[in-house]
């Protein structure tokens, strides 16, 4: 089997923004055939594999993915029969979807498969048909792989979560101040924080379910009050919030001041004080007349 040369990688500036937004190493990149369950067709992306999540793009230029897909569950992969010629044609078998991949060439999707496996089972396939140049690169990203979840499992939790204790008051890191909506709580705890005291706010901003990263909790009243959750990614010294179009600001507090200016005030902080009547309901007229007053901005979780 002759060997293909590789697709010329993304110019070094926008490789450094993807790097800044997705904060994994990169281990392949190239063009892939993408259809997940929901469309009838493929759609054609510019592909990175970065530690066990692939990242897709409009096109090579690109700097902001417009989609992803996490891998680390990888139940199995499986190939499928193809009319075409020269192409390769295998699914994704992933706990709760399947996702069908197709290559432009029978030697990108071997190359597929095995940095796919290889991340994924954490050891070099041995049934998939590559050069010994190209069996090396897939050594040296296992061993790349292996050192990054050690690295990420010796990482002390951010923010210590205790199911059982009260949600805290003002918290505040020394080094990095906290918005004043923010409690050491998790998902399901904020969420009923939320529901049980309305008239408090309908945002918090909590740890996320890594203790890295953060998550936004928030109430929306539009027809039925819908709890929904945003990922708010710690970059570097940046924070990226996981929307369609992710939006990258310089600390916590910007993120929630683009929540409220988003949705023109409809998102308040949820804010608790000893002046505050814990659990006490608003008042409804009240409240919906504040509702009549403020355009709402309905908000789609990513």
């Amino acid at each position: 089997m002759m060997a293909k040369k590789p697709p010329k990688p993304a110019p070094r500036k926008i490789f450094q923004e993807r790097l800044k937004i997705t904060a994994l190493p990169l281990y392949f990149e190239g063009f892939l055939l993408v259809k997940q369950s929901e469309y009838q067709e493929y759609k054609h992306y510019w592909t990175e594999l970065r530690g066990t999540t692939l990242f897709f793009y409009r096109d090579k230029k690109s700097t902001t993915y417009v989609g992803k897909l996490d891998i680390t569950d990888l139940v199995c992969l499986t190939d499928q029969s193809s009319t075409e010629k020269n192409c390769a044609k295998f699914t994704l078998v992933l706990p709760k979807e399947e996702v069908q991949l197709k290559t432009e060439n029978m030697e990108s999707g071997e190359e597929w498969r095995g940095f796919i496996l290889t991340v994924t089972e954490l050891s070099v396939p041995q049934h998939v048909s590559l050069l010994p140049g190209q069996v090396i690169r897939l050594q040296e990203v296992l061993e790349r792989e292996k050192k990054r979840r050690v690295e990420t499992e010796q990482l002390p939790p951010l923010v210590p979560v205790e199911k059982e204790k009260e949600p805290v008051e003002d918290y505040v890191d020394v080094l990095n101040p906290m918005p004043a909506c923010f409690y050491a709580v998790s998902r399901k705890e904020a969420t009923e924080m939320l529901e049980k005291n309305p008239s408090l706010g309908n945002m918090i901003l909590r740890p996320g379910s890594d203790s890295r990263n953060y998550s936004i909790t928030i109430r929306q009243e539009i027809d039925t009050p819908r709890i929904k959750h945003y990922k708010v990614m710690s970059i570097g010294e940046n924070y990226t919030i996981e929307l369609e179009k992710p939006v990258t600001l310089p600390n916590l507090f910007s993120v929630i001041d683009y929540f409220v200016k988003e949705t023109r005030g409809n998102l308040r902080p949820f804010i608790y004080s000893s002046d505050n009547n814990f659990g006490q309901e608003p008042n409804t007229e009240e409240r919906n007349e504040k509702l009549k007053k403020s355009p709402h901005k309905t908000w789609n979780k990513t």
